[in-house]
Order: structure tokens, then sequence, then C-alpha cells
């Protein structure tokens, strides 16, 4: 059986001490990793990004739209020019000029259609812009809730992270003034159990709260006081002290 002087087994309650508050520090800096408001706004985010992407593409396509209603107006507006030009020249046959000013007419009717269509399409490009603005207004303002989010969040895992090197700094310090031989058993016992040592104190191991049985703790309390002995149910080394017993 290892063993090591109980005064030196009595100074593993204090490195698990020290392992605990890491522990405890790992277990912080996971769950402020694993915010929930994180990923509820990164969600919330794709939504509207996606929904930004849509009203994007529908003002494009309206824009597009509008170009080609001022074309066809152009296009009939030019028409309309250089027909009234050659009639206001008065070349020609009666009969040409006639049906110069019948076209002229249909032309002009065409061009009030044409403008219509135009004035719907410019109508509705500005709702479509408006509405792009409203959903470009959501994206920046999920945004910027990540963003202080975030930086919230990295100001405390830094003083996570600060603490933890100090409690490291500590631990290295305090385990490099301990027995080598019972110190690799607690390192190898933290490793496997999760737990390196506890107090067996009135016949309770600290390690798993349990009492021990009767037959356990005959042959706990048999131990010679420099055997290092181990809880049943946890597999912690158990640290003993008279008074604690």
């Amino acid at each position: 059986m290892a063993k090591a002087a109980p005064a030196e087994q009595i100074k593993l309650l204090d490195l698990q001490g020290l392992d605990a508050k890491l522990k405890a520090l790992a277990s912080r800096r996971r769950s402020l990793e694993n915010d929930p408001r994180i990923k509820d706004l990164e969600a919330a985010l794709s939504v509207a990004s996606g929904e930004l992407g849509a009203a994007k593409v529908a003002v494009h396509d309206a824009e597009a739209e509008l170009k080609r209603a001022e074309a066809d107006v152009e296009q009939v507006a030019t028409r309309i020019e250089r027909d009234e030009a050659r009639l206001n020249s008065g070349t020609g046959l009666s009969k040409d000029l006639v049906a110069l000013q019948k076209d002229i007419a249909s032309l002009n009717r065409r061009r009030s259609d044409l403008e219509d269509v135009e004035l719907e399409v410019l109508e509705r490009l500005d709702t479509l812009r408006e509405r792009q603005a409203a959903q470009q207004q959501i994206v920046d303002d999920i945004q910027g809730s990540f963003g202080s989010i975030r930086a919230e969040l990295d100001k405390e895992l830094a003083a996570v992270d600060a603490e933890a090197a100090d409690v490291r700094g500590k631990r290295t310090e305090f385990a490099a003034g301990l027995d080598a031989g019972m110190l690799a058993i607690y390192e190898k016992t933290l490793a496997k159990r999760g737990v390196g040592a506890a107090r067996l104190f009135h016949g309770t191991s600290e390690a798993s709260g349990m009492k021990l049985s009767p037959g356990d703790l005959a042959e706990i309390t048999a131990a010679s006081g420099d055997d290092i002995v181990f809880c049943p149910d946890s597999g912690a080394i158990l640290v003993r002290s008279e008074e604690w017993a």
C-alpha cells in the first residue's frame, strides 16, 4: 500500500481545493461560451439576413423593371417627336399627313399607358426600398445587440482566464512542495475519478457524500496513519484525522 506522512496527506485537501476552483472556472468558461443569448441572436440574425436578402432582390428586380419602363416611354416619345417633326414640316401627301396624325394620337395613348406603368413601378419600388431599409435596420439592431453581448462575454471570459491562470500558478507552486509519490497517486486519481482527495469526516466520505459501511470503515480505521486509503464509492483518496473520526 502506498504511504505518505499524515501531515502530507492533509495538504492534499488544499490541492484539491485549488483543483476544484479550476474545475469551477472551466465550467464557468463553458457556460459563457455557450451563452443562450448568442445562439438566439445568431438564429434571429440568420432569419433577418435572409429576409434582407429577399428584400434586396425585390428592389433589384423592380429597378430593372423601372429601367425597362423608362426605356419604353423614351422610345415612344422619340417616335412621337420624329412624327410631329414630319407633320409640322407639311411635306407629303394629304392622306399621308392624316395617317401621320392618327399615328401620333395612337402613340400618345401608348405613351400615356406606358407612363402609368412607369408610375406604378416607381411607387412599388419606393415601397420595396422602404421595406429594405426597415429590414436593414432590424439586421443592424441585432448585430448591435450581438456586439454588445459579445463584448460583455469577452470581458467575463478574460476575467475567468486571468483567475484560472492565477490559480494554476498557485497550484504549480503548491504541488512542487508535496511528496512526489503521493502527488503522482493524487494526479492519477484526479484524472480518473474527477476528485483527487477528500476528507473522511465522522465516517462519511466527502468525495461521495456517502457514509461508509461498517466493514469499509473498519478496514480504513485499521490502516496505518501513513497509509494512503481510498473511498470505496468514489475512488478518491480519503484524508483522515483523529479529530474527524
